[in-house]
């Protein structure tokens, strides 16, 4: 079983930046690959953006590319998301999300095995 706790939402003007955090259990080590995902009032769960645990490769979805940024430190079972140029349409409460192997699919909600409680991100306009 792995642990996930993300940390550093909170309200930011549009145009603003935020950084999350997502603390992973010692378990950490035997994932595949991270990500996060977003949802937003009376909305789907939707990707955001994921990174293969060892290799470091990253994919994102189109409405975040160039803005956003996700990065691991593998020593401390750690995942990052950077947000640059935060829109409002970006509001919404992002979940970290891990998997422990391989999928085709891996901007799918139901390909991730373990999910944090989520927290929130708000940018005004």
């Amino acid at each position: 079983q792995v642990q996930l706790v993300e940390s550093g939402g909170g309200l930011v003007q549009a145009g603003g930046s935020l950084r999350l955090s997502c603390a992973a259990s010692s378990r950490a080590f035997s994932l595949y690959a991270m990500g996060w995902f977003r949802q937003a009032p009376g909305k789907e769960r939707e990707f955001v953006g994921r990174i293969n645990w060892i290799s470091g490769s990253t994919t994102y979805a189109d409405s975040v590319k160039g803005r956003f940024t996700v990065s691991r430190d593998n020593a401390n079972n750690a995942l990052y998301l950077q947000m640059n140029n935060l829109k409002p349409e970006d509001t919404g409460v992002y979940y970290c999300a891990a998997q422990r192997s391989f999928t085709v699919r891996s901007d799918v909600a139901a390909n991730y095995n373990y999910w944090g409680q989520g927290t929130q991100v708000t940018v005004s306009s």
